[in-house]
C-alpha cells in the first residue's frame, strides 16, 4: 500500500529535510516515528527538500508499507513519536503511480519578513528581518521581470544538483501587513520547481531593490548574466516556508494539496 502524508514542521532545530549521518533532519525524525508506529522500517520520499532552518507548512511525502492502519491512525499514531515541532497533518492512501515529487504540478514557498528598527525576538528563527524600510512598488516591479521561463543560473547555489537551471516562475506576490516602520511582508513564490537556494537568492536581490540600493531594472541584468556573482548575497533561511506542492485533484488528496486551495503563511506579531 502507498500512503501520502502532509507534514508541517519548524525547521530551526534541524539540518534540513534530507537524512544525514547526524540524525538531526526532519526525514530522520519522521522515518523513526513511522517505524515505531508501523513496527517496520519505512523510507519516505518528499515533494521538496528544505535546507537547514527552513520550515514547511505542507510538505508532502509518500511511502510504501505492508502495515494496515486507518488514515487517521497514521497521523495520530505517528505524531505520538515525533518531536513537538514536527506533526503529520493528514494521511491519505494513493495509487501506486502517485509520486509526491514527479506528480506535483507546481511548488509554492512564502518568505515572511519583519520590517523593524530592531531584530526579532519572540519570532527569532521564524521570520527574516529588514532593519531598513522597503519600497513595495519597486520590489513588485523587479519581481515582474522574473516571471516566466528563464535560465535562473544567477540565483542557483553552487551545490545545486538540478539537471537544468531553466525553471518556469509563475507567480511572485508581495504583500505588506501593517503600517509604519514596524510591519510584516509576505513574498509568495510559485514555480514548476526551484533550484537550490533560488528563493533565498531572489530575496536578496528583491530586498536590494526594496532598500533603494538598485533600480528594479537591475534584476534583469542579474538574470541575463547567468552568473551567481552578479546577484546579491543569499538571504537568511529564517523566514522561508515551503507552502507545499500542488497536485491534480484526481489523486484525491486534501484540499490544501490541490490546485483549488492554499495554506496561510505564519503571521505572528511584526
Amino acid at each position: 500500500m502507498r500512503l501520502a502524508l502532509g507534514i508541517r514542521y519548524n525547521g530551526r532545530a534541524y539540518d534540513g529535510w534530507q537524512s544525514q549521518s547526524s540524525g538531526r533532519t526532519v526525514q530522520d525524525k519522521l522515518e523513526a516515528a513511522l517505524a515505531q508506529f508501523a513496527a517496520q522500517p519505512i523510507r519516505t520520499l518528499c515533494a521538496g527538500r528544505t535546507d537547514a532552518g527552513v520550515h514547511a507548512l505542507m510538505q508532502v511525502v509518500h511511502f510504501d508499507t505492508t502495515a494496515i492502519r486507518e488514515p487517521f491512525s497514521w497521523a495520530r499514531g505517528t505524531n505520538r513519536f515525533l518531536p513537538d515541532d514536527i506533526a503529520v497533518q493528514w494521511a491519505h492512501p494513493v495509487p501506486d503511480e502517485f509520486h509526491c515529487r514527479a506528480s506535483a504540478l507546481a511548488r509554492r514557498y512564502v518568505y515572511v519578513l519583519s520590517q523593524s528598527p530592531v531584530r526579532p525576538s519572540l519570532d527569532a528563527g521564524r521570520v527574516g528581518w529588514s532593519m531598513r524600510p522597503l519600497d513595495g512598488d519597486a520590489m513588485r516591479a523587479a519581481a515582474a521581470l522574473l516571471i516566466g521561463q528563464h535560465d535562473f543560473t544567477s540565483f542557483r547555489a553552487s551545490a545545486c544538483q538540478a539537471r537544468s537551471p531553466v525553471k518556469d516562475l509563475r507567480r511572485i506576490e508581495i504583500t505588506r501587513v501593517g503600517d509604519g516602520e514596524r510591519c510584516r511582508w509576505h513574498f509568495e513564490f510559485e514555480a514548476d520547481a526551484f533550484l537550490h537556494h533560488m528563493i533565498r537568492n531572489l530575496m536578496g536581490c528583491l530586498l536590494r531593490v526594496g532598500r533603494g540600493d538598485a533600480p528594479p531594472e537591475w534584476i534583469s541584468q542579474v538574470l541575463a548574466a547567468r552568473s551567481r556573482d552578479a546577484a546579491a548575497p543569499t538571504f537568511s533561511a529564517d523566514g522561508l516556508y515551503f507552502m507545499g506542492p500542488l497536485y491534480d485533484a484526481k489523486w484525491g488528496l486534501p484540499d490544501e494539496a490541490t490546485l483549488q486551495a492554499g495554506v496561510a503563511p505564519y503571521d505572528g506579531p511584526p
